[in-house]
């Protein structure tokens, strides 16, 4: 196979960059009790003060552009067009998907049936949960190495380079008969009864996001020339996961990021961002705008998934920006496989002049090699896969 020829090298390239991440990693964990101290100026202070912490500010090249981004082309799909069968509606879909994805994996999903009402309840108990005291956030804080939990960036793993963000993240699983109330449980094992209501949302909304996935993998599918049914049921009894992103005003947001540059290293992400704006692609060597849409989910592809296409379709670096004027807040379902599947394409994908790309593996050694060993960015799959040959040579 094609990643066995060049191992080698690979390897004596790679393994101090990976390194080197980790060393990080080990270094904050040390400096963790001063970051602690630090955590109460964080957020409800740095919003509305000029002077930026050196953490938040980023390299020159990595800052945002000091002009408007140019807007990316993102089809919108209709899902509901799509899934009735009509001819014309799916031969649309298939060649619009096909096309955003080998270029750069971005698309939108319009009349895609889920509840205006869910959506906006969701975005709305993000006010709920972000505007309490940080003392009250932080009985959900997350624990090193685990990705379950709230985290500003004074609680991440790193000492540099922090996203302007904070974050609440938590397990779905689609599996019965967890899938009836894994998330209602963790809410309330966390932050207790008079949180019921907030569980019960993303209950639903988890629910929602998992059925809207499956159908999303049929369109994939059948673009791929696969048929609808082989991604579908393998994502099905998906184990994902849930995140609400909240990006605080900013006094200064040239200087800093709301999320870096990195690809997604899950299957697919589903992302429902409210009319503030933020998102941007990298293409064709510069930085895109995904305008906002309210009544549109953004889909992209992640590692996973580029790995099941054998690297037909691309999970695309892409960042949040953030603003001086408007707190800015996205729902972003992260769709992973469940923990025994083993990631690989399809036959129907691998070919003489189209060998294999990418070696197999299971989602949960990924997400240890993100959450344990490396920060993702733009190279995160390729270092892992290099790190997977190490492992297991």
């Amino acid at each position: 196979m094609v990643y066995l020829k060049k191992r080698e090298s690979i390897l004596t390239n790679t393994l101090p960059m990976i390194s080197s991440s980790y060393a990080t990693t080990t270094t904050t964990m040390h400096d963790k009790t001063q970051v602690d101290q630090e955590t109460s100026l964080v957020f409800d202070f740095l919003k509305n003060n000029s002077n930026i912490p050196q953490q938040f500010i980023w390299p020159d090249d990595e800052k945002p552009c000091p002009q408007p981004s140019p807007p990316l082309h993102v089809p919108p799909i209709d899902l509901n067009g799509y899934l009735s069968g009509d001819p014309f509606a799916v031969s649309n879909a298939t060649r619009l998907v096909n096309e955003a994805c080998r270029k750069h994996g971005f698309f939108l999903v319009v009349n895609h049936g889920i509840d205006t009402k869910l959506i906006n309840e969701a975005h709305k108990n993000m006010d709920f949960f972000f505007g309490k005291p940080l003392v009250e956030k932080e009985r959900a804080k997350r624990k090193v190495g685990d990705y379950s939990g709230y985290a500003s960036s004074f609680t991440s793993r790193f000492s540099c380079n922090l996203p302007w963000k904070e974050t609440l993240s938590f397990r779905y699983s689609a599996e019965f008969p967890f899938s009836n109330h894994i998330i209602q449980s963790y809410i309330l094992n966390t932050m207790g009864q008079e949180y019921t209501h907030f569980g019960d949302v993303y209950q639903k909304y988890c629910e929602e996001m998992s059925k809207l996935s499956l159908s999303v993998m049929e369109l994939l599918g059948e673009s791929l020339g696969v048929g609808r049914a082989y991604f579908r049921e393998f994502f099905e009894g998906n184990d994902s996961i849930m995140r609400l992103n909240y990006y605080p005003i900013c006094q200064k947001p040239d200087l800093t990021l709301g999320t870096g540059p990195h690809c997604d290293p899950t299957s697919l992400t589903i992302l429902h961002q409210d009319d503030v704006g933020g998102l941007e692609v990298f293409v064709d060597e510069k930085w895109h705008s995904v305008p906002t849409n309210t009544n549109a989910f953004v889909v992209n592809i992640g590692d996973t998934f580029m790995v099941m296409s054998n690297g037909t379709y691309k999970s695309c670096l892409h960042r949040a920006v953030v603003n001086c004027r408007r707190t800015r807040k996205s729902l972003a379902f992260f769709l992973c496989p469940k923990k025994d599947k083993v990631v690989s394409p399809p036959k129907e994908l691998i070919a003489r002049n189209l060998p294999r790309k990418f070696p197999d593996f299971t989602w949960p050694v990924f997400l240890e090699f993100t959450q344990k060993h490396y920060r993702a960015d733009k190279n995160t799959l390729d270092a892992f896969v290099h790190w997977l040959l190490h492992k297991n040579s």
